[in-house]
């Protein structure tokens, strides 16, 4: 009887990824190359930087992922591997490897969307606590630096489906976390610098507000017209679970402008901010920015976070979901898990997150979706490419 392993590759952005997981639901190992050095530099991922790198990595991650779970080739039952969405020359890298693998070792390839990835991270963990009865209807909130979506996710004869309900008309949460610090001259990426920096400032300080999304009903009935729109059509979704962080990115800027901080903030990244770690004291906090800074980014996290929650329940009370499931990087932010913590407990819902390890980009959850697939026998094609805007 075949142990139920599958090696997972993941390539879609900044991190070469590989992990083996016996049978959805238990992970040997989870290797991660971060690029964050070769970025951090220019405050964002370069694709061409990211592909590169993703070339020189494959090889001795996977390596490490084996070695790790104390397995061979020769041991696998299948290999899993991200196929979309994300940027189309980091996603060939671990497409075509993972293809090489599977025709030398004649071993089935399966393709995994990145969202469901994010969402199995969570299911992996309670799987590994709870066992198969974790498997139950959620709504999930996938939270990063390229995706800001809701969806419901319902089991269904062995497999998942996904019902998207809400997702971010500009920016992702994420992606504005990474610009307001670059903005204040802080470090890439920008989660860990706000979320740490946060605990030192006034979270009411600046009344940050989100205005009301409308329905677009011109768009109703009409042709999408964007890659965007094709992903997720906004005219069949209701606003009240629609998302937009373009406006409070501008609020900020406009805030450093009026308040003359743009100098402090060059100061700030002229410090080399992008090679230090974040402050983990007041004192530290404050030697890198003053009290008002801190306030600002206190207020911006607050508001932010506030946002996420309260369209999170709001679509879970209307659809009658009792457990909400937050996965994505941003599901590491420690204030973020607090409050919707303490808002399923106030609602007597159920909330999971994935572990830390695997908020981030990683392979486990790659392996871990593809197990319903493996079980159902859905195996990619041999013409499988990448897909940079695919659809969950």
């Amino acid at each position: 009887m075949s142990r139920g392993l599958i090696l997972g590759i993941e390539s879609s952005c900044d991190e070469t990824a590989a992990a083996v997981v016996e049978r959805g639901s238990r992970a040997l190992s989870s290797a991660v190359a971060s690029q964050i050095p070769t970025h951090a530099k220019y405050g964002g991922v370069v694709p061409e930087l990211a592909s590169r790198e993703h070339l020189r990595s494959i090889v001795p991650v996977v390596r490490a992922a084996l070695a790790e779970a104390g397995v061979t080739l020769a041991d696998l039952d299948a290999i899993a591997v991200t196929s979309g969405p994300g940027l189309a020359g980091a996603l060939l890298v671990g497409i075509m490897y993972a293809k090489g693998l599977a025709f030398s070792t004649g071993l089935p390839l399966i393709a995994v969307n990145h969202l469901e990835g994010h969402i199995h991270a969570v299911l992996l963990r309670e799987r590994e606590e709870y066992g198969p009865s974790a498997d139950e209807p959620a709504l999930a909130l996938v939270v990063s630096g390229g995706h800001t979506h809701l969806y419901l996710a319902r089991p269904a004869n062995g497999l998942w489906t996904y019902k998207l309900v809400g997702r971010t008309l500009d920016d992702a949460a994420g992606e504005a976390y990474d610009k307001v610090a670059k903005l204040l001259g802080l470090g890439y990426p920008g989660g860990p610098w706000i979320d740490t920096l946060a605990q030192f400032g006034n979270p009411l300080a600046v009344p940050f507000t989100f205005a009301q999304i409308k329905t677009k009903a011109h768009l109703i009935g009409k042709t999408p017209r964007t890659k965007a729109a094709k992903t997720a059509p906004i005219a069949a979704l209701d606003p009240h679970f629609l998302f937009s962080f373009s406006g409070i990115k501008t609020a900020v800027l406009r805030y450093v402008e009026l308040h003359s901080m743009r100098e402090e903030a060059e100061a700030r990244a002229a410090r080399g901010t992008a090679e230090m770690k974040p402050p983990a004291t007041r004192e530290t906090a404050l030697d890198l920015c003053p009290q008002r800074t801190l306030d600002l980014i206190a207020s911006f996290q607050h508001a932010v976070v506030g946002d996420l929650l309260k369209k999170t329940f709001a679509a879970a009370e209307t659809l009658g979901a009792t457990r909400v499931l937050v996965t994505g990087g941003v599901a590491a932010n420690r204030e973020l898990r607090e409050r919707f913590a303490a808002q399923a407990a106030k609602r007597c819902q159920r909330v999971a997150f994935p572990s830390l390890a695997l908020s981030t980009d990683n392979a486990a959850m790659v392996a871990a979706a593809a197990w319903p697939r493996f079980e159902a026998r859905e195996f990619a094609p041999p013409d499988l490419s990448a897909d940079p805007s695919l659809a969950l």
